[in-house]
């Protein structure tokens, strides 16, 4: 018999997308901090390996009302390793600081952090960002609209948008969007299939751990007390799938690294989804995210209809 709880929580409208998911069942990664030494192989393997979900935008780019959208293009500039971008999920940041007396350089692989409870998913309006059962958070670049909704609620600035290419250019070219929004998926592919993500598995100083997220913060607990370091993904936005340990305390390595743009921070951050708005918002969010993409798989259909006749 169900309880008067368990009844009043199913009947409310988007209570699901609000809910806090389950923990049990979500991968954690542990980055040592300490063993980092910035060959970038964890970079070169990311852009290798998840190469073929990188963004073809079509140009001309179609004009956007009001002109303010503006357009956001790395398609000729996938080079850039300096940063996140459409074209680049991973990075290594690098910070100058003092241990024990001596200056020295530790470097950062930086990426999504997969929070446990992603504003990404809960407040996307589209429905285009999903958490995995395993906890890893994706944007589906079927449904995107590049709106970066999920950009702004994110406490780190993780998602890039590229202008030129998605579903917009098919409804809207010139009022919605504007792009598709990219950021690491932690090759959920791979993972699926029984394999490491890339960065993982090209890492030849063993820097990230991954595992079941009880385990892995105990290894990063056991880890900051052997070498007297710090622990930061633990708690940040109310707890993340990424955590890192570091022989310094964080707020030195955030003073220490640059920062902007594609270049997130290591400060401290609350639980953005424990805040009342965000949870009304996700609440009412959640059944425009399901006709949304109630809305799309009709529109493939469509459209895939079409093309067969054709």
């Amino acid at each position: 018999m169900a309880t008067a709880a368990g009844l009043a929580a199913d009947s409310i409208p988007g209570a699901a997308a609000a809910s806090r998911p389950e923990e049990k069942t979500q991968l954690a990664t542990l980055l040592d901090i300490s063993k980092c030494i910035g060959c970038g192989a964890c970079v070169e393997a990311c852009n290798e390996t998840n190469a073929h979900k990188y963004p073809i935008p079509q140009k001309p780019f179609p004009k956007m009302v009001p002109s303010r959208a503006k357009v956001s293009d790395w398609s000729d500039k996938r080079d850039v390793t300096e940063r996140l971008t459409p074209y680049n999920w991973l990075f290594i940041q690098q910070a100058s600081v003092d241990i024990n007396g001596e200056e020295t350089e530790l470097t950062i692989p930086r990426r999504c952090m997969h929070c446990i409870n992603p504003p990404c998913v809960k407040l996307c309006p589209w429905g285009a960002a999903k958490q995995l059962e395993n906890g890893i958070s994706r944007i589906d670049p079927e449904i995107c609209l590049g709106g970066s909704k999920c950009n702004a609620v994110c406490p780190w600035d993780i998602p890039q948008r590229q202008t030129g290419v998605g579903l917009y250019l098919d409804i809207l070219p010139n009022f919605a969007g504007n792009g598709v929004m990219f950021k690491c998926d932690r090759c959920y592919d791979q993972v699926e299939a029984g394999q490491l993500p890339a960065c993982i598995d090209a890492c030849p100083e063993d820097v990230q751990t991954i595992g079941p997220r009880d385990e892995i913060i105990k290894q990063a607990h056991q880890l900051a007390k052997e070498m007297n370091g710090y622990i930061y993904g633990e708690t940040e936005n109310g707890g993340t799938n990424t955590l890192y340990v570091s022989p310094v305390p964080f707020g030195a390595l955030d003073d220490a690294i640059e920062k902007g743009k594609g270049k997130p921070h290591l400060a401290p951050v609350s639980d953005r989804m424990a805040d009342a708005n965000n949870l009304a918002a996700a609440m009412v969010i959640a059944p425009l995210a399901g006709i949304a993409a109630a809305a799309r798989k009709i529109y493939n259909y469509t459209r895939k209809t079409q093309e067969e006749r054709a």
